[in-house]
């Protein structure tokens, strides 16, 4: 996957909460990534069709579509993206959650989050993915 604009990750937020959106875009857009948002994840499978990211944070819980489902989707279109999500929730986890996050092996970020846990959870992952 590349950027469209050389040395530009573009980075996509799923977020139903605005504020949390408005700071994805705020940190993020600092460290010099393009930043694009949706509301939930069907949003997103949408964008994923039609644009290519360097990585996604996936909220588990949007309406219309859940995380987990966004991310089998993803693994069964767009295979090469599976290593490219973040996952995030608010809520406190169910068992049946933690056990889908531990088996996907994706980076996990709790909310409410800092703006250094998600600089620092963006950085290393895309850096363990060789960008």
């Amino acid at each position: 996957m590349k950027s469209t604009d050389i040395g530009t990750k573009r980075i996509l937020v799923v977020e139903d909460e605005p504020a949390i959106c408005e700071i994805c875009m705020t940190v993020l857009g600092k460290e010099g990534f393009r930043v694009d948002t949706v509301a939930n994840n069907k949003l997103a499978e949408d964008k994923i069709k039609k644009e290519d990211y360097d990585l996604i944070l996936v909220d588990i819980k949007t309406p219309v579509m859940n995380g987990k489902e966004l991310y089998q989707s993803i693994i069964d279109n767009f295979p090469e993206m599976a290593d490219r999500v973040i996952f995030t929730t608010g809520d406190v986890m169910a068992e049946s959650t933690e056990t889908f996050i531990r088996k996907s092996g994706r980076p996990f970020l709790p909310k409410p989050y800092t703006p250094e846990e998600l600089r620092e959870t963006v950085n290393q992952t895309l850096s363990q993915l060789g960008g």
